[in-house]
């Protein structure tokens, strides 16, 4: 079953607000930092699907305004492939990882199945494909996820999950 943004964030502010309600010490304060948490998170989770949504659809205008100047891009896996590590600073990562992203990479199914954010952080879920761009080896259908952080309404970092696996063998198919 596939969850909404919005409603899965719901479903996580009344969790929260109960185990407040019932936590010992000083509930009142826990109840109002909470408010607080969750305020932010809704901020917080409209600037990372903004950032989301640029980012998939190449919207690099968007993507650029949402960007943090000290922002990081860290993509997990297999150091081979030429855009896994860390990439600091907006200029950096506008010019030489997304380039080389897509010279690499080409997604061809994707979904966001979960999104969730709480104060300054946001997580998405989903699945997607991709064609290797040089090798044409496909990568099959695979689990991703992302952790967003966001600060003064930009995202000042990125850190990507995914089948490293999957995409590095994509990658190397003709080796």
């Amino acid at each position: 079953m596939t969850l909404k943004p919005r409603r899965l964030l719901s479903g996580l502010i009344c969790a929260g607000l109960l185990s407040a309600c019932s936590a010992n010490g000083d509930a009142h304060s826990e109840r109002s930092n909470l408010r607080a948490d969750v305020k932010q998170g809704q901020d917080t989770l409209q600037t990372a699907e903004a950032f989301l949504t640029a980012a998939g659809t190449g919207d690099m205008s968007t993507l650029q305004g949402l960007m943090a100047d000290d922002f990081v891009w860290h993509n997990e896996g297999d150091d081979t492939l030429p855009w896994i590590g860390t990439w600091e600073g907006k200029e950096t990562v506008l010019t030489e990882f997304l380039p080389a992203f897509g010279a690499g990479l080409t997604t061809t199914s994707w979904t966001t199945d979960y999104a969730m954010a709480m104060g300054d952080q946001a997580v998405f879920i989903g699945t997607m494909s991709a064609t290797a761009n040089a090798s044409g080896g496909e990568t099959g259908e695979f689990s991703w996820a992302v952790r967003v952080h966001v600060e003064d309404g930009l995202v000042k970092s990125w850190n990507w999950f995914e089948d490293s696996f999957a995409v590095s063998e994509a990658y190397h198919a003709a080796d």
